[in-house]
């Protein structure tokens, strides 16, 4: 029995080993190689130098830091719950229709095949205050437009709409959730005098809770990471083709309000060449995301077991 065992792990490790070996090399090694650069001070052009903890200390003394974070927080308390709710929303009417839903689905899952840097720049100039159409369309109904990219108090919301516009993977997943509720359960509610939102609310959010989890931690391990959509923005909005010089001419553009913590990531590594110090910032970040990760599916499980 043994030499079966041993022969059967073997078989089982053969099969393993490629995608052990490819975890390994390429992201294991990499994540290695940021914990080590992290304690040390160095650029492209020197050889590492052994700092300790001065990283991390430096970062408790960064302004542009506190700004990045505020951004980047506001974009997961904002962006993530109201994407959870606008794409429920979304499959609750697909659910609901009979005829024409494979249009429909069609038309709203194809935003999300086109690529984040495409997209934005298709949407800031949709947004684009003078020119852009959805101002003037806004016009012609005596709405005075704001200035979305441009204005610091719409820079973010701006991000929002963007990322709303291009849901509809999670659309998807919801939808086939929905779909997934058995319809005996629905009936026996409407036998019981339940209307369309105690259903929803006793029948079909408990059900597709799983999905919800799925997407909060997803959520926010992208928004964490919202580097693509904010960089582009900023550069185009701000009259650039690439990006500038300053904070305040490009990335964070306008005034800051889209500066966030991958933005700053990436400014010190490539535009200060302290590559030490990024690797500080991309490993507390790391940290983070696994934190959050880890808090959210703990209180996902114990909520079950409560209610279990």
């Amino acid at each position: 029995m043994d030499g079966v065992r041993l022969r059967r792990g073997l078989t089982t490790f053969s099969f393993l080993a490629p995608a052990l070996i490819g975890i390994a090399v390429f992201f294991g090694y990499p994540l290695i190689s940021a914990v080590y650069f992290s304690f040390t001070k160095f650029d492209l052009l020197s050889v590492p130098q052994w700092v300790g903890l001065s990283n991390y200390r430096q970062m408790a003394d960064d302004p542009f830091l506190l700004q990045a974070v505020r951004n980047t927080l506001w974009m997961v308390m904002v962006f993530v719950p109201v994407r959870i709710i606008f794409t429920i929303g979304l499959a609750m009417l697909l659910a609901q229709l009979k005829r024409g839903a494979g249009f429909f689905r069609t038309i709203l899952y194809l935003p999300s095949l086109v690529p984040s840097v495409a997209a934005t720049i298709a949407f800031v100039y949709l947004l684009k205050p003078g020119t852009g159409p959805v101002n003037h369309l806004l016009e012609k109904i005596g709405i005075n437009g704001p200035l979305w990219f441009n204005s610091p108090a719409w820079a973010k919301p701006s991000l929002v709409l963007l990322g709303l516009w291009a849901c509809g993977d999670l659309m998807i997943i919801f939808l086939a959730a929905v779909l997934g509720v058995p319809e005996s359960l629905y009936e026996a509610a409407s036998l019981d005098g339940a209307n369309a939102w105690h259903k929803f609310r006793s029948i079909t959010l408990p059900s597709i809770r799983p999905v919800i989890l799925f997407a909060a931690v997803t959520g926010v391990i992208y928004t964490l990471q919202y580097f693509d959509q904010a960089a582009v923005a900023g550069s185009i909005a701000s009259g650039q083709a690439t990006v500038g010089a300053g904070i305040s001419q490009s990335f964070g553009y306008p005034e800051g309000s889209t500066f966030t913590y991958p933005l700053w990531l990436y400014t010190s590594g490539f535009r200060y060449n302290a590559l030490g110090y990024a690797n500080a910032l991309a490993i507390a970040l790391f940290v983070v995301a696994l934190a959050v990760t880890v808090i959210l599916l703990r209180r996902a499980k114990a909520f079950s077991g409560e209610e279990s």
